[in-house]
């Protein structure tokens, strides 16, 4: 049997990327002005870029080599938007989305590819209501935190440190059809757990259990069934903290605690701070509590999430550029969600002692030499490439329709 420890690598371990086989690296959005934590804020945007005359509207958009105000490009899948090259752009904002832009952190982007330098379509095309992805963590030495998130909504695929991995949609087309798992994975793991593994059963096993490396996110495959459904159970309870809840049911503390506006925040709050006697999170004049420690110190990729999410809601920006286009005071709905982000962190610090009691106790592992031998791993090459699909028009750049 291959050893195990809490804290070690796990010697049979599969690969990620022979389990998930096709990934799509991170969107290179080019400029920070397209994105921002307040839909609004975007739509304003637009409209002083739209209203701007040509040399100003060159300067308002940061040109990159991938995108000037003359670059032709398609409409993103599943989103409307101009086609024309944007000096000749007008009219209203595309409608924003929402997007995972970084770990725990929901902002909004204008889904109009002549502002993004490497937009990635194909991930586009997959993003439905039934779609889930896996966003690979940049690996930093030392450093705690999950090697993997999950969303449901687009990911950016940025991390906050370390060099950032690949998304791996769970299904290679919409309506959840096709699973992005290695060919006969699936039914190995039926036959050898006694009862049919669904792909969303493996995505939340590998959330339970993956680690990463410096170079690779790897995940252990157990023997014994009952491993198994512990880990899936537990990886089930991650995937929804990861998505925040649902509408119906929200992350909420244990034993009725509640974080709680304790002193207004301020308009335009500039420091952030942490009481760990009293746990308190400070901003500026305002308190917020119980703010429990594990919340507080909850990193990934060695960056504590709190202070980034907050960083990236008070950054000063350059006077006169889009990104200064922003609310005049802090919104109150941003309040809402830092005391639900500070109740999930907290509830998924809890869950750690399970996920390394789970890989403490293991057991034996399926490892290649199993996968080879049931002709699942080399994994064909055309399930490292994305899948066609063309479930509606998509309209190229100038206007003419795109045939995929």
């Amino acid at each position: 049997m291959p050893g195990v420890t809490n804290d070690g690598p796990l010697t049979d371990a599969m690969p990620l990327s022979d389990l998930m086989p096709w990934s799509v690296a991170p969107l290179r959005l080019g400029r920070a002005w397209p994105v921002a934590p307040d839909a609004a804020a975007l739509k304003a945007r637009w409209d002083a870029f739209v209203a701007a005359p040509l040399g100003r509207r060159e300067a308002l958009l940061q040109p990159s080599r991938s995108r000037t105000l003359r670059t032709a490009a398609a409409q993103l899948p599943r989103q409307r938007a101009g086609t024309e090259p944007l000096a000749r752009a007008e009219g209203p904002c595309p409608e924003p989305v929402r997007i995972l832009h970084g770990p725990f952190d929901e902002q909004w982007l204008i889904p109009d590819q002549r502002l993004i330098d490497a937009a990635r379509p194909e991930l586009w095309r997959v993003a439905d209501d039934r779609q889930l992805f896996l966003v690979e963590q940049g690996y930093v030495p030392d450093a705690g935190g999950p090697a993997l998130l999950a969303c449901a909504i687009l990911p950016e695929g940025r991390s906050p440190a370390g060099r950032p991995g690949g998304i791996r949609p769970l299904y290679r087309r919409p309506a959840a059809t096709e699973p992005n798992i290695a060919p006969g994975l699936l039914p190995h793991l039926s036959a050898r757990y006694g009862h049919e593994v669904h792909p969303e059963s493996l995505l939340a096993w590998i959330l339970a259990t993956a680690t990463r490396d410096a170079k690779e996110v790897r995940v252990p495959l157990p023997v014994d069934p009952e491993v198994w459904a512990r880990g899936v159970e537990l990886g089930r309870r991650t995937l929804w903290l990861h998505q925040r809840g649902d509408g119906a049911d929200r992350p909420r503390l244990p034993g009725g605690r509640r974080p709680y506006v304790r002193a207004p925040l301020p308009p335009r709050p500039t420091e952030l701070l942490y009481d760990r006697e009293e746990e308190a999170l400070l901003i500026g004049d305002g308190r917020i509590s119980p703010v429990p420690a594990p919340a507080w110190d909850f990193q990934v990729s060695g960056v504590r999430v709190l202070e980034q999410w907050f960083a990236r809601r008070t950054a000063p920006a350059e006077p006169g550029t889009l990104a200064a286009v922003r609310p005049s005071a802090w919104p109150r709905q941003w309040t809402s969600e830092l005391l639900e982000l500070i109740a999930v962190l907290a509830l998924l610090a809890e869950l750690e002692p399970q996920r390394q009691d789970l890989r403490a106790g293991l057991g034996g592992l399926l490892g290649p030499y199993d996968l080879r031998r049931a002709g699942i791993i080399p994994v064909p090459p055309a399930s490292r490439r994305p899948a066609t699909v063309l479930d509606q028009p998509e309209e190229g750049p100038g206007g003419q329709f795109a045939f995929l």
